[in-house]
């Protein structure tokens, strides 16, 4: 009888650890924060002492989540649960963190440079080669190349622009042999391997996914570090700190102003995922204003993704679900959300 009381304590106590720590492939994505932006930027010579605050506004994710922590994650506002290929695509969980903190130093690149030009004032974008996002399964470089290198050269040759070195691979025989010089930690490396077939074309490729990695030089000197933050959505909101600090100019009027977009040089504000919980949390927080990226559903979007839905007309839904106050603003460009902030 004892015997038989110890096993079913035992099962139990597997039972209830299973239910506690056991992962179950499952991520789940809740709102994050909505944090003031004047620890994150510093521009030399300069500070932020005005009241109010620029705010970045964030997802959490939870995950692989245990089953507790899934039960957690639904009972969240505006949670969603995903599968680890919804969420990670073919990285690990390592790569995918590696690739947010890529995107996040790109957001506050762009932003400078974004900043500086709508200013007016002085910047320099130097090309520093491409960043590696991705190699595919069938890459010759599969076993050399990491996600985080950048390649700065093809069989000792450099190029100015990621389109260059697409261009210069694509005009190789499928087959022939190249070498890659590429840095990994500030150490440059070679790798060397055969051109492979990009899959569903005639066109030679290493087989990877890439993208442009620069690095933007201003004076005054612009240091962006939002520590343990990842992904690209901050971008809008960091042009515009950058820009109020350099012009001088007091916009907030001792509010405090939200928003989201990724942003590129040229200051155009792209589409970001999970604004509804950015929306809840900036609410949240007291945010008067939220900035949302304004790029309405076509055909051409719809036929690429079904499911797609603008991130403003998402985003004005959700403060009219919460019953906020909250100004919901769109915009397509950092000019768009300076020209309101210098009107209202």
């Amino acid at each position: 009888m004892r015997k038989r009381r110890w096993l079913a304590a035992i099962v139990l106590a597997l039972g209830v650890g299973g239910f506690l720590f056991w992962p179950t492939g499952k991520y789940v994505e809740v709102p994050g924060s909505a944090e003031s932006l004047k620890p994150y930027v510093k521009v030399a010579g300069t500070k932020d002492s005005a009241k109010g605050n620029y705010m970045l506004t964030t997802v959490g994710v939870i995950g692989p989540a245990t089953p507790v922590e899934l039960l957690y994650g639904k009972l969240q506002p505006y949670a969603e649960i995903d599968d680890a290929s919804q969420l990670l695509g073919g990285d690990t969980s390592a790569e995918y963190d590696q690739l947010q903190r890529y995107y996040i130093k790109s957001a506050a690149d762009m932003a400078k440079a974004a900043a500086f030009k709508a200013a007016k004032q002085p910047y320099q974008i130097t090309h520093k080669g491409i960043y590696v996002m991705s190699i595919l399964k069938g890459s010759p470089f599969k076993t050399q190349l990491k996600l985080g290198d950048t390649i700065t050269q093809l069989d000792g040759k450099p190029y100015s622009t990621a389109d260059q070195y697409v261009k210069a691979i694509q005009s190789r025989p499928i087959g022939s042999q190249l070498t890659l010089t590429y840095l990994r930690d500030g150490r440059q490396h070679q790798a060397s391997g055969k051109l492979m077939r990009l899959p569903g074309t005639q066109k030679a490729g290493i087989g990877i996914t890439l993208t442009e990695h620069t690095v933007t030089q201003t004076t005054p000197k612009v240091t962006i570090d939002a520590g343990n933050i990842g992904g690209p959505s901050a971008g809008l909101m960091f042009a515009v700190q950058v820009y109020t600090q350099i012009t001088h100019q007091d916009l907030r009027h001792g509010q405090n102003i939200a928003g989201t977009g990724t942003i590129d040089a040229d200051g155009n504000v792209g589409q970001i995922g999970g604004i509804d919980k950015k929306v809840y949390m900036a609410n949240k927080q007291g945010a008067k204003v939220f900035f949302a990226p304004d790029t309405p559903a076509t055909k051409q979007l719809l036929k690429l993704d079904p499911s797609y839905q603008n991130n403003y007309a998402v985003a004005k839904k959700t403060a009219h679900q919460l019953g906020s106050n909250m100004k919901i603003i769109p915009v397509k460009t950092l000019a768009d959300a300076l020209a309101y902030l210098q009107t209202h």
